[in-house]
């Protein structure tokens, strides 16, 4: 995988939930801007590194984080991942394309989404991606947290951002949540819990798809119902 930056919490997470056997080689595409720009000029170092994996010889490359690509729009992300399967000859995976698939398996079409992101305009772009996907996009409601104090977050203000994002959109069919750095995948069983509606975690997206693609089928208790599951 390519991890965007060299935060590790999403990525401990990631490795604790893999089915025994499937082995990780994380890289970095090293953003240190969280803005459009600093997203947008971070394409270079994820061509290089999935480069480098292709070389290494793995099995599945999965080039992580969901505003580089999202950013590009639907098409434009569709389109690189297809002219990366058609160089390496191996199955490629971005963040918005897990997410976008564990949605559709969960028969979510209706959904409101919650970032940690005050930028509204960035909140706008990760709109536009999943309207273009074919999703009904009900509102994409940012957290308000500053850059850097992602981890920082309270189980309990996680928990009160997206119930309060729910209840503001009672009509969508499930919640999807954007970005792995300030909330983990067991903070989405009480709200699921509560409101009765499957919620899309990114990390628990990655699990799920990584299963897929490798045709393996362990489903995981008590990290909510997509793992559990396995649709």
């Amino acid at each position: 995988m390519v991890k965007p930056t060299y935060g590790s919490g999403s990525l401990v997470e990631f490795i604790r939930l893999l089915p025994e056997g499937v082995g990780v080689i994380p890289m970095y595409a090293g953003i240190k801007e969280h803005s459009e720009q600093g997203y947008l000029a971070a394409m270079d170092n994820y061509h290089a590194r999935v480069a480098d994996l292709a070389q290494i010889g793995v099995d599945l490359i999965h080039p992580e984080g969901a505003p580089p690509f999202m950013l590009r729009g639907y098409k434009g992300e569709q389109e690189i991942v297809k002219n990366w399967e058609e160089k390496y000859k191996l199955p490629i995976f971005t963040s918005g394309i897990s997410q976008a698939e564990a949605l559709r398996a969960l028969g979510i079409k209706r959904f409101v989404g919650c970032t940690y992101y005050r930028d509204n305009k960035l909140n706008e772009l990760f709109t536009r991606y999943f309207s273009d996907a074919g999703f009904e996009v009900l509102g994409m409601e940012g957290m308000q947290v500053p850059p850097g104090e992602w981890e920082n977050t309270s189980p309990e203000e996680i928990y009160a951002h997206l119930k309060s994002s729910f209840l503001r959109h009672p009509q969508a069919q499930g919640i999807y949540l954007l970005g792995s750095g300030a909330w983990r995948v067991i903070d989405v069983v009480p709200v699921e819990e509560d409101l009765g509606v499957p919620v899309v975690h990114p990390v628990a997206a990655r699990i799920w798809c990584v299963q897929k693609r490798l045709r393996v089928r362990q489903p995981i208790k008590g990290a909510g119902r997509l793992l559990a599951e396995l649709p």
